[in-house]
Parts: C-alpha cells; structure tokens; sequence
C-alpha cells in the first residue's frame, strides 16, 4: 500500500492566535462529541442484533433470522458512520480490526460449499471450520475448542496464525452466520442460510445447530462489549477524547487523516477500484448480505458528518456546532465551499449506487466484467471520492497542518501492482 505525505514548513497563525485557538478547541471537543454519539448509536444497535440473536438462538424460526438480519443490517447505519474517526485515531484504528476486519475466509469459522477449496499455501486454516471441529491442531498445539465463547474467538481464531484473512470476530462474522456465503457470483441474490441451521438436532441442517448457535451468540455478545469500550474511549478522560482534544495541530490533523484516508485509499481504492479492476463479487464490503451499497453510502455519510459537525442519531435527534467547516470559512470562504459542494456530489454519486442496488442492481452485479452500467456508478463512486481527497489536501495546506498522512491503495496508485 502507498501513502500521500502532505507536509508543511511552518505553522499556520491562525491555529495559534488566541481566539482562533479557542474555536479549534471548540471544533475537536464537538468532533469528540461526534464521536461519542456515533459509537453510542452503534452501541444501542448492537445490544438491538444482541437481543435478536439470543431470540433466534432461543426459538429458531425463519420469522426470527429475518428479524437478526434486520438488526445486522440496522447496526451498520451508525456503526459505518464511525470510520472516519479511524486512521488519524490510531486507538481506534488498533480496534477497529476485531470489529469490521474484512475480506475473511468463511471456511475457518463454518461449513462452506464444496467449490471454495481447502487449505491453501497462504492459509492453512482457510476450511478448518471450528463449529464442526471441537478440537483442532494450530501452529502445532492442540486446541480444545468444545466451548465457543469469546475468549476462544479472540485469544486464539481471530487472525489465526498471523493471517488477516483468519476473521473469528465483529460484524462480518456475525454476517457470514446469518446470511451464509453468497453463492450468486454476479447474479442477484445474497447468502441463504436456511434458519434451520439453528434448529434442534431432528430439524439441524449443515450439521452442529448448537455449536454455530454458540460462535453466534459469543460473536455478537463480544461485539457489544467491544464497542462498550470504545465507547468509554470517548467519553470525559476517556483515552481517545483526550488524544483527540489535547492539542489544535495533532487534533485537526487527527480529523483530516481520517477524512482523507477514508475517501481515498480506503474507500476509493480498497473497497471500490479493487473490486471492480479484479471483477471480484468476494471484495464487495458486505459480501454476504448484499449491503454493500450502504457500507459506502455511511462511509461516505461519515467523512461529511465530520466536517460539517452533524450527525443524525438513530433516535432521529440531529447534533451539530462548531465544525471544521467553520475554521476552513475563517480562513478562506471560497475553499469551504468547494469542499462542501465536493462532499455533497460524492454523496449523490454514493446515492446512485444505493439507490440502483435498492432497485434490483445488485452492487455484485455492477462488479461484473463487461457491465459498462455497473463500472459508470462505481467509478462515479471512486472518481467523486478521489476529487473531494484533492480538496481535504487543499483544506490541509490551507491550515497548514504539518505531517498528515493520507493513505493510498495501489488499485488507484500503481495499478500493475493489483496484478502481481
């Protein structure tokens, strides 16, 4: 992966005069107050998919996975309004893989089907499939995995052998169990887990019903507490608020990696150019549930959340104050503008997708090879993304913020690279 390094030589007076140094502090204590909000509201919507789960566990039903796929997807609303507060965070940044780690192979953590393959030189483990294995052998020890619980998830599956693809934990997880793989390729449809895959031992399909109802349940209880310490992170002398707040220069470059990082080589590159230059459905965000299109519609939500200072809760009360687009108005009227204007199209771009998968134009769909229709919106999608990035580095310069690091994503830097 490369990084774009924006650097300046002096500091911007501006940030250090008296008054304008107030309302720096103003800005980051409301972008922590952000923050907070948004990793409150995932937190709400992670106990709702919590109670859902132990209601399917408890009385398997199709009505019952319906309503914890709902949840799931419910959850991904604020939850994908958080990442802009990666990267420049590096506390959340640290996390952020035990909760949204993505692309994983399936295979570790249950049945798959028989065209997926087996282990592989790159991961051993990439069908080990410990709901149906309540003992296995890992880097050579034996491990007794006859109880699914947390622990076992974290301390010993997730990333596995040091391989990233090895995902035991967090929402993509949580999915693969309640969608099952998408099997579509570019076709519509998502997974189809039939619920009876929870069911008692007479009516049990894919085998090992209480086991799968045990990884879900430790899956999705150690997802809430997870973001119940993210949380306490941001709340008054919490670890990343005071990382966040302590000074105008490391806050403002903290918000500005974030955003730019995110647009780019995240979003951008990563979870939008790669999949369409490998034609590859299994690099969709949401893979299993077909929810791709809002994963890049919050992801992008989120970067305009920041600089604006709004966000909208999940119990429809709207936050705002002061903002990084106030101190980008004090300091040039003109490029605030553009950078609001440039936010706002990226959103009508993410929009189109959203809308189009909405309507039956699945975003796996779009991915296909020779669908010159689906390449049009992605690339609407990455194009917008990489134009608003141009502007966050104008915004950068003109606040002269020293040492921002904006990631990149060689599907958008040196392509040849993909296919190496």
């Amino acid at each position: 992966m490369t990084r774009i390094f924006l650097t300046t030589t002096s500091l911007c007076l501006s940030l250090t005069g008296a008054a304008v140094a107030q309302t720096a502090t103003e800005v980051l204590d409301h972008y922590a107050d952000l923050a907070a909000a948004t990793y409150e509201d995932s937190l709400i919507t992670a106990r709702m998919l919590q109670a859902a789960v132990d209601t399917l566990i408890n009385t398997p039903s199709p009505e019952h996975l319906d309503e914890a796929r709902t949840a799931w997807l419910r959850a991904r609303v604020p939850y994908q309004q958080s990442e802009v507060y990666r990267f420049g965070n590096a506390i959340v940044d640290d996390w952020e893989g035990k909760v949204n780690a993505w692309p994983l192979d399936e295979g570790l953590i249950d049945y798959v089907d028989g065209a997926y393959g087996g282990p592989t030189d790159a991961n051993q483990l990439a069908a080990l499939n410990v709901i149906a294995n309540p003992t296995f052998t890992l880097s050579g020890q034996d491990i007794d995995a006859s109880e699914i619980t947390p622990a076992l998830l974290t301390d010993t599956l997730h990333e596995a052998d040091g391989i990233e693809a090895n995902v035991a934990t967090g929402y993509h997880a949580i999915e693969f169990l309640l969608w099952g793989q998408d099997l579509n390729g570019h076709a519509p449809g998502a997974g189809a887990r039939p619920w009876t895959d929870y069911a008692a031992p007479e009516a049990c399909t894919g085998g090992h019903c209480d086991r799968r109802a045990e990884y879900l349940k430790a899956a999705t209880d150690l997802l809430v507490s997870d973001l119940e310490w993210m949380v306490a992170q941001w709340q008054n002398d919490g670890a990343a608020r005071t990382y966040a707040t302590k000074d105008a220069q490391g806050g403002l470059t903290a918000m500005l990696t974030g955003m730019g990082s995110l647009s780019y080589g995240e979003q951008a590159g990563e979870r939008m150019r790669l999949g369409l230059m490998l034609n590859d459905p299994e690099e969709e965000h949401d893979c299993f549930s077909d929810n791709t299109h809002n994963s890049h519609y919050y992801d992008g939500l989120g970067i305009r959340n920041v600089y604006q200072g709004t966000y909208l809760r999940v119990d429809g009360t709207l936050i705002s104050g002061p903002s990084l687009a106030d101190l980008v108005a004090d300091t040039d009227p003109a490029l605030d503008t553009e950078m609001r204007a440039r936010l706002d199209a990226t959103m009508v771009a993410l929009g189109r997708i959203k809308t189009a998968a909405e309507a039956g134009f699945a975003y796996d769909m779009m991915l296909a090879r020779g669908n010159p229709a689906g390449e049009a919106l992605v690339m609407g999608g990455v194009d917008a993304l990489i134009t608003q990035t141009r502007t966050i580095e104008r915004v950068i310069t003109a606040l002269d913020l020293d040492g921002v690091t904006i990631e990149g994503s060689d599907s958008l830097d040196d392509p040849s690279a993909v296919f190496q």
